[in-house]
């Protein structure tokens, strides 16, 4: 755990040439690093303009000073922003200055860690932080914002009461026997823990949605060569990712392009054509390929819908890895585009090159993973957060099955791991390593 009695600095804009950049300063000594600065003392939450100086009295620059007093504040110590000019050379001048006065540079995440270690935040709400400068789409920045909020936060900690309220209830009728309150057979608890179990099962389908919110899902384009991979990754993208041509294997690396899908990012990813190939180029650029789709998400395996001899690819691949078969090129075969579902691999028919059937694929990926039309209610999630509620979910369905089997102790201890997890999301219960990969992650400055 980092130290929080000293006095931390950083940039807080980004590298380069800007028109403001800012200085960020947290800690006992932040009222008298401005005192030395700008000569001046500043009265709280108001914009002091002034000059800023260096040790000798020279002028660094000009600009704002900003000084927030503990423990109302984002750290919940004293806090100092200057806002000067967004030069590179100037703010370093002026984080020298800083720097020379007693301070310390930043960790990565270090102003958002303190915060949370003085109550100001919870976990959620400091990686949703992280999150809102990383989206990517506007319902991602919509989810972060309700995470920030403390949307996903609210609905843990009111399971976490709901838990703590029933397990009082069961370990005093294990301790005060005498009291005669037979919890086993009055229904009580069985049908809170059914509820329990349900809203977790909601909540964690909308964790699910958050978390492609922040992660989004890699689709890899796999198939025989010439079979339209390199086709269909254009069209999803929506402009000329890839080379294409008449001539087949063009495809020889892995080709990454990241789009979305009226707000659900994906991670397409085209790769080069699956044949036996005596070239050395090609035997790694298939090599490469099988890496890919061995880890993705999901699978688009094209085929030549005017090609007869299209298992033979199929049966390439194992059959634990998500597939979907698209079958190209029906502006050839004269079909109509459609969606086929089958058990264990559904097929869609579609024409990459005229777009025939191109918004059946994309209606049919945000369905496959669970992404809804609407984002009103959705908080960014993320796949600890997944983790922990899956045990969770998990230890309240053991908890109604020890509670069929007549074992009231171990109905309890169910409930217990069931909480700790819970816990383990908005940080009341994190250990040390977690927090520092946490904000370890995060931008240096914030």
């Amino acid at each position: 755990m980092v130290s929080t009695s000293d006095t931390i600095a950083a940039i807080a804009t980004p590298p380069g040439n800007g028109g403001v950049g800012i200085i960020r300063i947290s800690g006992p000594a932040a009222l008298d690093i401005c005192r030395h600065i700008t000569r001046k003392t500043p009265k709280p939450r108001y914009a002091l303009f002034s000059r800023f100086y260096d040790a000798d009295d020279s002028i660094i620059d000009s600009g704002l000073a900003l000084y927030f007093p503990g423990p109302a504040s984002f750290t919940g110590e004293d806090t100092l922003e200057l806002q000067g000019h967004g030069g590179s050379v100037v703010l370093d001048m002026l984080l020298r200055r800083v720097l020379s006065l007693g301070t310390r540079p930043a960790n990565p995440g270090e102003f958002s860690q303190r915060a949370f270690l003085n109550n100001k935040i919870d976990l959620t709400q400091a990686e949703a932080i992280a999150d809102l400068i990383t989206s990517g789409t506007e319902q991602a920045v919509r989810s972060a914002q309700h995470s920030m909020q403390g949307v996903f936060s609210e609905q843990i900690n009111e399971l976490i009461d709901e838990l703590i309220e029933l397990r009082v209830y069961i370990e005093a009728a294990i301790d005060f026997v005498d009291e005669e309150i037979d919890f086993l057979s009055d229904g009580m608890v069985a049908n809170k823990i059914e509820q329990l179990h349900g809203k977790l099962q909601k909540i964690h389908a909308t964790a699910q949605q958050g978390r492609l919110l922040h992660d989004g899902i890699s689709v890899v384009l796999a198939g025989k060569p010439n079979a339209g991979k390199s086709s269909l990754l254009n069209a999803l993208a929506g402009h000329e990712a890839a080379i294409v041509t008449d001539i087949a294997g063009t495809t020889r690396d892995v080709l990454r392009e990241r789009i979305q899908i009226d707000g659900m990012p994906l991670h397409i990813i085209d790769t080069a054509g699956l044949h036996d190939s005596d070239n050395v180029v090609e035997q790694e650029g298939i090599r490469r390929a099988q890496r890919e789709i061995e880890k993705a998400d999901k699978v688009l395996l094209l085929m030549d819908s005017t090609d007869s001899e299209n298992n033979a690819i199929l049966n390439q691949l194992s059959a634990d890895i998500d597939v979907t078969l698209i079958f190209n090129k029906i502006d050839l075969s004269g079909q109509a585009p459609r969606i086929v579902e089958h058990p264990h691999r559904d097929e869609i028919y579609l024409s990459a090159k005229t777009g025939a059937g191109l918004d059946l694929l994309k209606r049919y990926l945000k369905s496959s993973v669970g992404f809804g039309e609407t984002t009103d209610n959705v908080f960014i999630a993320r796949r600890r957060h997944l983790q922990a509620l899956s045990l969770a979910e998990k230890a309240v369905e053991n908890a109604g099955n020890q509670l069929r089997n007549q074992a009231p102790e171990l109905v309890a201890e169910d409930l217990r791991q069931a909480q700790t997890s819970l816990s383990e999301i908005t940080g009341e219960f994190t250990s040390d390593d977690l927090l520092g990969e946490i904000f370890g992650s995060f931008c240096i400055g914030k």
